[in-house]
């Protein structure tokens, strides 16, 4: 009999592995995907070398290893436990989780803020039988860490780049961003309060099972991963140091660090910086934000992602105040409208890899929701 092809015990049908292997990786090859494309436009040279960001990279990793040692020793779990304690109920629980995500977006910008308080996220939602809330929560906190970063420079890399580029006083850029982040803080709440006050009940051993000593060096390495996100320690300095201490303490965190997620950063580097290098679009760039830098900007958020939307428009025009809204209400719509986004993304992907469709629905309906509101609030009362 003849065997057939792509069939495994069970009779299910398996996909091609070219196929599989999209599926498993897909953000990474889209991104891939765009460099491929753009470097046909602006053939690889030595200003290749000037697109990557290595303090962000650098930042990201460290970071990604340190919370891997955490959730190692179940740090996370623990920490979720004493949440879903403390809260009692659903509703509760979401505004708590969003909250700490909004709030850690302003301190540790919002890719920081969700790559911390996700699993956070995801073993409260768990450990109390929830996950069919996982979508919904996963949204707000993605579109919390979008939103919270907004109001310091240091909270989004857009503000960042925009912030040191039009060198923005400090006052000014907190007086532009206030006004939207209070609405945020509103929709965001509200939104929680959709939920129902479903009880939660969990035996809280949050004090038990914890190694307090690796729980206090790994915090001592996460609070110097954050001394080099504020520049307050040179990043080749946390490069030594930080990968030192992990390869005696945790040598397992380093297999456990989301390397798609670096190329990912990586890839897209290559494409803002070749998108910025384009005649074509920048003629068509320069014409467009001559009409409405808020609009165009918060538009090209949703094709290109924020950050590289920010790098290409600040090289046409000088109306930094309506740029800065836009890149920053424009990282809520499209799934790639935020690099925070694809990062969201990918972590449900891996936890509930059967609930994609419907969380893309969900996050579609969601984050339209959002951008309209935004959006209307920034032209008529914001600008």
């Amino acid at each position: 009999m003849r065997k057939e092809k792509n069939v495994d015990t069970a009779g299910e049908k398996r996909s091609h592995p070219i196929v599989a292997f999209f599926k498993k990786n897909t953000v990474v090859c889209i991104a891939a995907l765009l460099a491929i494309v753009t470097s046909f436009f602006v053939p690889p040279d030595s200003e290749y070398l000037h697109y990557f960001d290595l303090r962000t990279l650098t930042c990201l990793f460290l970071t990604l290893a340190v919370i891997c040692a955490l959730k190692d020793i179940r740090f996370f779990g623990i920490v979720a436990q004493r949440i879903v304690v403390t809260t009692g109920n659903l509703r509760l629980l979401a505004l708590a989780l969003v909250y700490i995500t909004f709030i850690g977006s302003m301190l540790i910008a919002n890719d920081m803020a969700l790559i911390t308080f996700l699993p956070l996220g995801y073993f409260a939602l768990s450990v109390t039988k929830n996950e069919e809330k996982m979508a919904y929560i996963f949204i707000l906190q993605n579109i919390s860490a979008n939103l919270g970063g907004m109001l310091t420079p240091f909270g989004n890399p857009q503000n960042l780049y925009l912030y040191s580029y039009f060198k923005i006083p400090t006052g000014e850029f907190m007086k532009i961003m206030f006004p939207p982040f209070l609405l945020a803080i509103a929709m965001l709440t509200a939104a929680c309060f959709l939920l129902p006050r479903t009880p939660l009940v969990i035996k809280d051993d949050s004090g038990q099972g914890l190694n307090k000593k690796r729980t206090a060096l790994y915090l001592l390495l996460f609070a110097f991963s954050l001394l080099i996100v504020f520049r307050l320690i040179p990043y080749w300095v946390g490069l030594i140091i930080i990968p030192l201490v992990l390869v005696f303490a945790d040598k397992k965190a380093f297999t456990e660090v989301d390397y798609g997620l670096l190329a990912t950063f990586a890839l897209f580097f290559v494409f803002s910086g070749n998108m910025a290098r384009i005649p074509a679009v920048q003629d068509f760039v320069g014409s467009l934000l001559g009409r409405s830098p808020l609009l165009v900007s918060i538009g090209s958020c949703q094709v290109i992602s924020n950050v590289p939307s920010a790098i290409l428009l600040s090289r046409f025009t000088g109306n930094y105040k309506e740029l800065l809204l836009g890149v920053n209400i424009g990282g809520t719509g499209t799934l790639i409208s935020s690099l925070a986004s694809l990062i969201t993304f990918s972590h449900f992907r891996t936890l509930r890899p059967g609930h994609t469709k419907k969380y893309i629905g969900l996050f579609a309906l969601m984050n339209i929701i959002f951008l309209v509101v935004m959006t209307l609030s920034a032209w008529f009362f914001f600008r």
